[in-house]
């Protein structure tokens, strides 16, 4: 007798495709929709484990779209707490698809609103992006001129790219009421003063980030017919909860939410693909701890044998990369001053072993 799962390959059963499979390689966990080659220009964005993926193309020759280059005078350490060579513009970590849309639309308009800046100690903060000017700007016509600027950057970063990864990492985030702007940290964390008459708390629904996905890809063909979209969910758990949860359950509402989301809509449509790094990284089916012993930072093993998978899906792995990111066309860059270039890098005993850079994490200061 036959019946539907008489002929499935080996990938379609539990024993088979996860007790014993090849746990290094995960054959067949993940078979691309359309080709990415070592020629596709690639732009990065999303949460913190977006830098991964941009790292891993970044060892391949891969051509990385770099929008905002990092100026010839900042040493590596420096680059990164400027927001530079993270992802493919000084955008910051975009943990929501609300934040990205709401980029977008701003990019087509060329739109800046001033209400949308924080001050701190006599400085301006963009508070889209707070993180990339650590120590603020002068005034606030220079913090609205660097954002004119960067969105100039993105238009350009989205009108060139062949392939956009985005990496989905929170649900929960703070609206501006007067603007109704989503916010890529909560006030008061880096600047900007907390105020619930201003700032409300939203945790969004499947619903609601589906539409904003669909938005996105509304958005993406008017700039660029044929731009395609990756997605990704970050495993890597949340730092805190506004949501009045226990922080185990809000971030297994989250994970599993984004990781929904990014399924569908990429069902949905044929220029969207989801990569299981998600799956890779959390799957009790490992052999291994993917987990560091904070149980937030992903082991770099771990890592590299994810961002393998996913090149070697795409043929992109090469025998001997150099790492790559290609610039594009930019202003010459505004010099920073007051700057010590030869200072230590922040320690962080909890996440010593972890480079990425990651406003979430500023939260585990408030713990009690």
């Amino acid at each position: 007798m036959t019946h539907p799962y008489s002929d499935l390959p080996p990938k379609a059963f539990w024993k088979t495709g996860v007790v014993q499979t090849d746990k290094a390689r995960w054959p067949d966990v993940f078979t691309p929709k359309f080709q990415i080659t070592p020629h596709s220009a690639i732009a990065t964005a999303g949460s913190c484990f977006a830098q991964r993926i941009r790292q891993a193309l970044a060892g391949e020759n891969i051509p990385i779209l770099d929008a905002e280059p990092t100026p010839p005078e900042f040493n590596e350490t420096l680059a990164k707490e400027f927001g530079y060579g993270l992802h493919s513009a000084r955008y910051g970590n975009i943990y929501t698809p609300r934040q990205l849309l709401e980029l977008l639309k701003d990019v087509a308009d060329n739109r800046v609103d001033e209400a949308l800046f924080w001050q701190k100690d006599q400085r301006f903060f963009d508070a889209l992006r707070p993180n990339v000017e650590p120590e603020g700007c002068v005034s606030l016509k220079e913090a609205v001129e660097l954002r004119y600027q960067h969105l100039a950057r993105v238009k350009a970063l989205v009108e060139t790219a062949d392939v956009f990864v985005f990496t989905l990492g929170l649900t929960e985030a703070w609206i501006h009421l007067p603007t109704g702007r989503t916010l890529p940290v909560a006030p008061g964390v880096i600047a900007g003063e907390y105020d619930p008459e201003v700032y409300k708390f939203t945790n969004f629904t499947h619903a609601q980030m589906f539409r904003d996905l669909k938005a996105i890809r509304r958005l993406f063909k008017r700039f660029n017919r044929g731009l395609k979209l990756v997605l990704t969910t970050s495993p890597v758990p949340i730092t805190a909860t506004a949501s009045g949860q226990h922080v185990l359950v809000a971030s297994t509402y989250t994970k599993s939410t984004l990781r929904s989301v990014a399924g569908e809509i990429a069902m949905k449509f044929h220029n969207v693909d989801y990569f299981p790094g998600y799956e890779l990284v959390t799957t009790w089916g490992r052999d291994d701890a993917a987990y560091a012993p904070n149980l937030r930072t992903i082991r770099p093993e771990v890592v590299a044998e994810v961002m393998a998978i996913f090149l070697d899906a795409y043929g992109l792995r090469q025998k001997e990369g150099t790492a790559g990111a290609v610039a594009l066309k930019t202003p010459k860059a505004r010099p920073f001053e007051g700057h010590d270039e030869d200072r230590d890098e922040d320690s962080d005993d909890n996440d010593a072993d972890d480079d990425l850079v990651c406003e979430e994490i500023l939260l585990e200061a408030f713990q009690k």
